[in-house]
């Protein structure tokens, strides 16, 4: 999974070890995992956290060689331009699926499509991929009923684009996807749709949804900020099950712990990618 070799570079570079270890200060681009234990983690190995706005505002003293990791989500060209700008020194962690699809955004605004682009907007991940495609060439839209609008709008221009094409986040779900390309093919039929959903993300989608059939109850272990565990909680929900997000067993709900009348229901756990798998196994163990 991308996040987890985001981490394991990000271990590897403040790792004394083997002779890996990289002078400090090294920095991430963003939170590098949405998991508040890794996190504080890097930083007690000295990982410092800048943030890709501060590029952009004049705030950032040059770095000088310094490193900065790019974390799973990747990032727009621009943030990388003023990155070397600043004299910082590139440890590129973009998950290669995040990669292919900036080369593809980059590809069909280059043969003159105009890009939907599905996903939620203020994603780090939405917004590197959003930088490839060009403003001028792409609209950004969160569900079927923005789908719907933006494209609708864009039908009624008269230059109305002659080609069209979607590509969504690496960690939409399938139907999410597959509904926003049905609303848009409403007013452009001949939409191009890129398979940009990760392989990954998409078989564990699945396997929730499996799970869902065979338990009472879902517990999703993940990051709250995460928005591939968002939506795992969403799918359970949409199942029909009674499910929490919990980034420790602290945020596990008293009543599946200790109420008598829940001792014969069936809990399920599911994990975001980027849980560690020691917060899954303490959840689990207390869920026991």
């Amino acid at each position: 999974m991308g996040v987890r070799r985001a981490v394991t570079m990000a271990s590897a570079a403040v790792s004394a070890e083997n002779g890996f270890g990289i002078a400090p200060p090294i920095y991430t681009l963003g939170p590098l995992i949405h998991n508040p234990q890794a996190l504080s983690s890097l930083a007690k190995s000295g990982v410092q956290i800048l943030q890709e706005a501060e590029l952009f505002s004049g705030s950032v003293r040059p770095l000088n060689g310094a490193h900065v990791i790019i974390r799973a989500h990747g990032i727009s060209p621009a943030a990388e331009q003023a990155l070397s700008e600043l004299g910082a020194a590139i440890i590129d962690a973009t998950c290669p699926k995040v990669k292919a699809n900036q080369n593809i955004a980059s590809a069909l605004a280059e043969e003159g499509y105009t890009i939907f682009l599905a996903g939620e907007k203020e994603h780090a991940e939405i917004k590197g991929i959003y930088g490839y495609a060009g403003p001028s060439q792409c609209i950004i839209v969160g569900n079927p009923d923005e789908a719907h609008g933006a494209a609708s709008l864009l039908r009624q221009k008269e230059n109305a684009p002659e080609k069209t094409a979607l590509i969504g986040q690496t960690t939409i779900s399938e139907d999410e996807y597959s509904s926003i390309a049905g609303a848009i093919k409403n007013h452009f039929p001949n939409l191009t749709v890129k398979n940009t959903i990760c392989d990954a993300t998409r078989d564990r989608q699945d396997a929730l949804r499996e799970l869902c059939s065979a338990v009472d109850a879902v517990i999703i272990a993940g990051g709250k900020e995460s928005a591939n565990t968002r939506r795992l909680l969403s799918i359970a929900q949409g199942c029909g099950k009674e499910a929490w997000l919990a980034e420790s067993t602290s945020d596990l709900p008293p009543v599946l712990l200790c109420s008598p009348q829940n001792a014969s229901a069936t809990i399920g756990l599911c994990a975001g990618a980027s849980t560690p798998d020691s917060v899954i196994d303490e959840i689990e163990q207390a869920l026991l």
